[in-house]
């Protein structure tokens, strides 16, 4: 593909409506055209619909639409949202599919489960994710300080429309793929509010939807349930392979409202018998939920899920009926339910065959990959095969914790045998025992971003996502670190970035690191290595200088946001204990007040400046100079006394 064809704008897409025959599909598989408005058993005849106000007299409706992009995305949960935000801002117009009407996925208000990640290690520490996931959670934290999961909803989708280069659909689902050889030509979607039938056409698409059934029409390669133990040489694994998949979760939040509430538990409630619960299914609060109020399945969990949905809801009810009446909880007599989920959160379905499939020993053996995109490290975390069904057992089995996280190779996301299918999230090309640890949000998210960025390199190339591995895996570890994705055991050295090439480097003051730092080419502090300079105090003056003057239009620096503790948003205030590993407030680290000078002809020249920046990674862009040296007047933070710096990067454009 030529690159104006790459780059050119959304406004350009090119759009087809009609109002034609509906192409159906009878019983037997054959397909019939319908005539529109013909006279017939249910269509009435040629003058239907009488359009008052207009005059017109036409056929009954028939809504379609055919428009083309660089990528399709679909599904908008924590995998999808930086994929189509990481397509789109690296030039390739996109469109994000959703078929609900909030974004977030299993995150949203919708179903409300915590973005976790990286916050589990042995060591207590987190080694939290950077990149968009980050920023949207940072924006949460800024914009929402009341912790509202609808708000939470509005802060996701203003991050994610306000790209240029991203359509966002929402109340639409991708249906079916039309196929030419090896390779998808489009998706077919239905949007259930505007009754319209849309065709998106593009060279790449990405299924994270979780579910996958647009991968799945495509003809992809997938399986489900749990694989046998000497497939994988997986010691979690069972001894022979099953059909069971992880459980979908309703949850239920609960509030004071300080007086008496009594409960009349609805008909369709199931009882639940908690006094013979395993221990480990606690009631430890009335205001988070239960996760361990799910369903699985051993055959095909897409075909049960609406029978496990009502099934779900009167569990979900069992277990308020027995905290509020049982007489085991008395301290919940001022309690009630605040909200209670309709829309089960799911954990396992289909899961794609990538060139290399993810497995246990990959995790726990911290196998190192050539194409590695990103890392993992929550335990690994297998829920029980009963679910709420066999209570006396506890409820998810903590296999194994990690002490250091694991990587994510880029050969696990995108399809075997259809060339121009991505996936990401918990439809990835994993076993079922790798899948209990990367399902967690803040992993998803991680590949989520890998997927956008290689697509970018295959609609400017023209190429498929296993050349990207076997040709450009180095350019695209290479964007993805400069977007501020951290991949365990890779440096970054772009030959595009000038700082590295800086003759002098230095602060105002130090309290602890290298001034040079900033160029090492690993943006985090990890494993106990020092990968930072930090000011001793504010206003602080940070420098960078060339021999030869060097033209200048773009700087980046990576802060600190403290990424050993988690900033995910919660449903309940911090205890004490939750304080040590939770920031439930904007990282007081975080650089809030900045401006950045270049000096031209001996004089220094403002280019940009910061008032209140919301972002671990901060982006200057302005008209190129020539220049000799760049200052980065450090201001105010958050609430920290000093300020840390992690990298800082300088481009011609």
């Amino acid at each position: 593909m030529k690159r104006r064809n790459f780059l050119r704008n959304v406004a350009g897409a090119a759009v087809a409506t009609s109002l034609l025959p509906i192409a159906c599909k009878s019983i037997d598989g054959t397909t019939k055209g319908v005539a529109v408005g013909s006279v017939g058993e249910g269509h009435g005849g040629d003058e239907q619909w009488h359009q008052l106000g207009t005059g017109k007299k036409v056929a009954h409706p028939s809504r379609k639409k055919t428009v083309e992009y660089d990528v399709v995305v679909i599904g908008a949960g924590m995998a999808g949202i930086p994929a189509a935000v990481a397509a789109a801002r690296n030039g390739a117009k996109t469109v994000l599919v959703n078929d609900r009407p909030v974004l977030g996925g299993n995150a949203s208000s919708e179903i409300r489960v915590t973005v976790n990640g990286v916050n589990r290690l042995a060591t207590g520490l987190a080694e939290r994710e950077t990149g968009i996931v980050e920023e949207i959670l940072i924006e949460n934290r800024a914009y929402n300080p009341q912790e509202s999961y609808p708000v939470w909803d509005h802060i996701v989708y203003d991050y994610v429309t306000r790209e240029p280069n991203l359509t966002v659909m929402v109340n639409t689902q991708a249906i079916d793929a039309e196929m030419k050889g090896n390779k998808i030509v489009s998706a077919r979607c239905w949007q259930l509010t505007t009754e319209t039938e849309f065709t998106f056409k593009a060279p790449v698409f990405i299924d994270c939807s979780g579910d996958g059934l647009m991968a799945a029409k495509a003809g992809a390669l997938y399986r489900t349930g749990r694989e046998g133990k000497a497939e994988f040489n997986e010691k979690y694994a069972p001894d022979v392979a099953d059909g069971w998949q992880m459980g979908a979760s309703i949850l239920l939040q609960g509030r004071n409202y300080g007086r008496p509430m009594p409960y009349y538990p609805p008909a369709f409630t199931k009882k639940y018998d908690g006094d013979n619960a395993h221990h480990e299914r606690k009631i430890a609060n009335f205001v988070d939920g239960y996760w361990w109020v799910e369903l699985g399945s051993d055959h095909d969990i897409v075909e049960v899920q609406d029978s496990n949905r009502h099934d779900l809801m009167g569990y979900l009810h069992g277990v308020w009926d027995y905290i509020k009446n049982s007489g085991k909880f008395p301290e919940s007599a001022n309690y009630a339910l605040d909200w209670v989920g309709s829309f089960p959160g799911r954990r396992e379905s289909r899961r794609f065959i990538g060139d290399h499939v993810l497995s246990e020993t990959d995790l726990t053996g911290h196998r190192h990959y050539d194409d590695a995109i990103g890392y993992g490290g929550w335990s690994l975390d297998e829920h029980n095969p009963g679910g709420i069904l066999d209570i006396k057992e506890r409820p998810s089995f903590f296999h194994e914790k990690f002490k250091t996280v694991y990587e994510v190779p880029f050969s696990s996301l995108y399809s075997k045998n259809i060339d121009n299918l991505m996936f990401a999230g918990r439809n990835a090309s994993l076993t079922h025992i790798a899948l209990s640890s990367t399902r967690i949000q803040g992993t998803c998210a991680l590949m989520g971003q890998a997927v956008g960025t290689a697509a970018t390199i295959c609609v400017r190339e023209g190429i498929t996502p296993r050349e990207v591995r076997h040709k450009y895996m180095k350019e695209l570890q290479e964007q993805l670190m400069r977007d501020d994705v951290y991949i365990p055991n890779v440096v970054a050295n772009d030959p595009k970035d000038l700082a590295k090439k800086a003759s002098l480097i230095f602060g105002s003051s130090t309290k602890s690191g290298s001034a040079k730092n900033v160029i090492n080419g690993i943006s985090r502090d990890i494993d106990g290595k020092i990968n930072h300079w930090m000011s001793d105090g504010l206003n602080a003056k940070f420098q960078m200088e060339w021999n030869e003057p060097i033209k200048l239009s773009k700087v980046e620096i990576k802060c600190d946001t403290n990424l050993h503790k988690n900033i995910t948003m919660r449903k309940q205030p911090l205890s004490d204990h939750l304080k040590k590993t939770f920031i439930d407030t904007v990282p007081p680290e975080l650089l809030k007040v900045l401006d950045l000078e270049v000096r031209v002809n001996g004089s220094w020249k403002k280019v940009g400046e910061k008032e209140r920046n919301v972002a671990r990674l901060i982006k200057f862009d302005f008209d190129q100079v020539k220049t000799t040296a760049i200052r980065i007047n450090l201001k105010e933070t958050f609430g920290h006394p000093d300020v840390k710096l992690f990298e800082v990067r300088c481009y011609e454009s």
